[in-house]
């Protein structure tokens, strides 16, 4: 599968893994894509200094990438002190309470605040960091980062990369000085727009694909899926979901209750809600979510008040044992996702994939091998 991008990157396939776990992106990395590590749970900026270290040393010099939340336009957002006063004292006493009804346990020890990573000041920590190591590519989740940012990472010969959800955002991604936009669908997990993959991928690199190369994200779960977004036009292809159930997956020593929530799910157990961050996102559909949606539950509040109020919430979720009350981000392909495999298995099969369905293609179409 190399091509020019990947001849870009120094990688081997042109497949970008996005993953909040710097143990599945060495290993993306190690197969021969782009680990991509997600910054948003690092509240210290030591604790990401630290993990892009581990990095640096795990990757056998094959590069990886970082991936920042971070808006264009800069806030006047406060300490997180003075934003949690602004969350209602109804919101906090529904979260309590729906807690105590799902019986999620608190915390052992003291609990702290939400993960403060939806916050521009920290993002802006997790860059200044990850220009002290060697990543690849900055990639920002909410659009262009600031012009300062971009240019920072220009100067330090990093190119940047956005997502984005429409053609018309994707041409300011790249006015704004964007080299690669990801073109994620309605069906990927996490932050999301309302236009399907189909539709999105082609009217993107008809967009700015003479301009920029474009990656193709959102319901892409096998070989058959990267081929087809190849021949929308993608240059490759950009996978975030489909590493949360490889062996490699871990956020520390609790128990497993994510990944067998998710190895159980069909490709209709997801919803599409801000309750997880304030913005539309997409989440595996949970008796959490559907808390929610009930009659008498308060609307979710704007980012990053939503994450501070429901923070130390999802964590408790997460160390509970109980996969039907997970809070975890999740695309559609989560269908596909039926067993927990290592990374360099799934990067295997995924290959494998393309050409056999590479193959079909030519035979079926022209004959012949």
């Amino acid at each position: 599968m190399r091509n020019s991008l990947a001849d870009r990157f120094g990688i081997e396939h042109p497949i970008f893994g996005f993953t909040p776990s710097e143990h599945v992106a060495a290993a993306i990395s190690r197969a021969g894509g782009l680990g991509v590590l997600g910054c948003v749970r690092y509240n210290d900026p030591a604790d990401l200094d630290a993990a892009l270290s581990w990095m640096d040393e795990n990757t056998d010099g094959r590069p990886y990438g970082v991936d920042v939340v971070m808006p264009a336009t800069v806030p006047d957002e406060g300490t997180p002190t003075d934003l949690a006063a602004l969350i209602p004292p109804g919101h906090k006493d529904f979260v309590e309470r729906t807690l105590l009804a799902l019986g999620v346990p608190p915390l052992p020890g003291t609990a702290g605040s939400g993960v403060l990573g939806w916050l521009h000041s920290v993002a802006r920590s997790h860059v200044d960091v990850a220009l002290a190591h060697r990543p690849a590519l900055i990639a920002n989740a909410l659009g262009p980062p600031p012009p300062d940012v971009i240019g920072r990472a220009h100067d330090a010969g990093v190119p940047v990369a956005a997502l984005a959800g429409r053609a018309d955002h994707a041409l300011r991604h790249v006015e704004a000085g964007v080299d690669l936009v990801v073109a994620q669908g309605y069906e990927a997990g996490g932050h999301t727009g309302e236009i399907a993959s189909m539709v999105l991928v082609p009217e993107v690199v008809d967009a700015v694909g003479d301009r920029v190369p474009v990656l193709a994200a959102g319901g892409i779960g096998s070989g058959r899926q990267i081929l087809a977004a190849l021949a929308l036009g993608a240059s490759g292809v950009w996978l975030g979901s489909y590493w949360l159930t490889t062996t490699e997956y871990r956020l520390g020593d609790g128990p497993d209750t994510v990944q067998r929530a998710l190895v159980r799910a069909g490709s209709g157990d997801t919803v599409r809600s801000r309750v997880y961050t304030g913005k539309p996102a997409r989440l595996l559909r949970t008796r959490w979510t559907e808390a929610w949606a009930q009659p008498g539950a308060p609307e979710p509040l704007p980012m990053p008040l939503q994450n501070l109020l429901v923070g130390e919430a999802h964590r408790r979720m997460m160390l509970a044992s109980d996969p039907d009350v997970v809070a975890m981000p999740v695309g559609q392909v989560v269908g596909r996702m039926n067993e927990v495999r290592p990374v360099a298995e799934v990067m295997a099969r995924l290959l494998a994939e393309v050409e056999d369905a590479r193959s079909r293609v030519w035979r079926a179409h022209w004959g012949g091998d």
